[in-house]
Parts: C-alpha cells; structure tokens; sequence
C-alpha cells in the first residue's frame, strides 16, 4: 500500500543559521472513485482508509444509502513508474442502478450556487432527518473531545500538514480518528467507517473536526443523520444556515473549557445547570 508519509530535503533558516535535513511530509495523492467501471470523480487524499472513505463519500452525495446498496469495492490495477501498484483507482459494485455522472454532486465549496439552493439540496436529499431529541451531551464531555482526538493523530504529529476527524459517543469514547490531507476527506473515512459498522444513521454519535466547521463537514453531518458536530475552529456562515435547518447541534471554537454554540443549544446538557434554552 502508499505510504501516508515521506521524506523531502529541506533548507530550514533561522537565526542560528541554515541547515540542510529531509523533512517528513504528509503524503498527498489522487484518489479516481469509479462506479462499475465508469470514473465518478478524483478526490486527492492521504492514502490510509481508502474503502472508508469511498463509502462516507458516496452517502454524503446521497448514492448510497447503507452497506445494502454496495456489492464490493476494490482496487484496480494501476502501476507507477517500478511496476507497483499505485492502489489510486477504487471501483464501486452497486447493488442497483446508478446513474454515474462525473462530478455533479449536491454541493461543494466553488459550487456557485446561491445558500437558499444549497440548503433545500441537502434537506431533500438526506435519507436520514436529525431526530429533535436525540444524542443530548454534556458540555463537559463535549469539552474534552477535541484533547482526545488531537492524542491520536500520529501522522500530524510526524507531519504538522493533516487535519483530523472523530466519531465519538455521547459519553465521550473515541470509535473512529481518522486524518487526511482534506477536510473532508477525513470526514468520509469516519462516516464511511461507521456505515460499515452498521452505525448510520449515527443518532447517538457525535462528529468532532481539528479546523473549521464549512457547509461541506455540515452537509456530511446532516446526510448521515449526526445530531452534534464540534469543530476546533470557526464555523461559516452557510453551516449555521444548514446546521439551524436541520436541527443539527453546531458548536465552535470548541478548546478547552469554552466554546460558542451556533444552533441546537437545547441538546447541550451543562453541570449544575438547567436546560440551555433555544437561541
């Protein structure tokens, strides 16, 4: 298999002077998602996880349902320049037909189209509604999750260059940390993890992300049937609009013992407090 590292000559300058050392990066390479046969798309990737992600991929863009809708998923033969398998083409045996065409998907971050249209897109697409009352957690839990996931992300560590995404339960263990030189990508690895493990839709999980909260994590959330997503960092304006839309519990700037929570407040559950009252 690809390795999920590799190692560059560097000049690293700094006032002690310069020095000449390899540096370990992340390793970043396409990914080609066929459907019997027919190119989907090309996502570029870390590789580690691969049939995850093409699982976790293919519900959020609402082309699978559940492990039901697909028959296998394997690697085709692709060679580089030594005869080895570069394992960067996936093909994908549905169950049932599919209508393939590349690169036509609900939404993307350039997709041009206007919030009103992304919203009514997911909303209509989505097999799984967030349910009103489910995966209530306690902030305190909540809290901690990001310290869990940052523990496991060894290629970070060796690297500094990959973000990081984790399912966790209410109680606040770690199921699945998967971590990918894309956002998304490490967003697919656990959703399609869990659709694997007959845990979508992941009503009682939460999904906690290294960076930013976009539409894209949101949209990934909500096609899943996740009830609270976390993110280490700021959430866009359009996730809001989606995350309120589709009762989704949508926190940010989640570090240490402060966070700002954006929509779904009344699933939050605070030590020594009421209930948090809708925004």
């Amino acid at each position: 298999m690809s390795r999920v590292t590799a190692r560059r000559p560097t000049l690293r300058i700094s006032p002690n002077g310069e020095v000449r050392r390899p540096d370990t990066l992340a390793v970043e390479e396409p990914l080609e998602i066929r459907i019997a046969g027919q190119s989907l798309t090309v996502t570029m990737r870390t590789p580690g996880a691969d049939i995850d992600l093409v699982h976790g991929f293919l519900l959020s863009e609402n082309i699978i349902g559940s492990m039901d809708d697909v028959v296998s998923a394997r690697y085709c033969a692709g060679t580089d320049a030594d005869g080895h398998n570069t394992y960067n083409v996936l093909d994908v045996e549905l169950r049932g037909p599919a209508t393939v065409r590349p690169r036509n998907f609900l939404t993307t971050g350039a997709c041009g189209v206007c919030g009103k249209t992304a919203l009514d897109e997911v909303r209509s697409h989505t097999r799984y509604p967030i349910r009103a009352h489910a995966g209530a957690i306690d902030t305190a839990v909540l809290a901690g999750m990001p310290e869990s996931l940052r523990a496991r992300q060894s290629v970070f560590d060796a690297t500094g260059g990959l973000h990081a995404a984790g399912l966790f339960t209410v109680g606040g263990e770690a199921l699945a940390v998967r971590e990918d030189i894309g956002r998304h990508n490490a967003v697919d690895k656990v959703i399609g993890w869990a659709m694997r493990e007959n845990r979508i839709p992941a009503h009682d999980l939460v999904l906690i992300v290294s960076g930013r909260a976009s539409f894209e994590l949101v949209q990934k959330a909500v096609m899943a049937g996740i009830p609270t997503l976390g993110a280490v960092s700021a959430p866009s304006s359009l996730a809001v609009d989606l995350a309120v839309e589709s009762g989704l519990t949508l926190v940010g700037f989640l570090r240490g013992d402060t966070m700002n929570v954006y929509s779904g407040a009344d699933r939050l559950v605070i030590p020594g407090t009421a209930a948090v009252p809708s925004a």
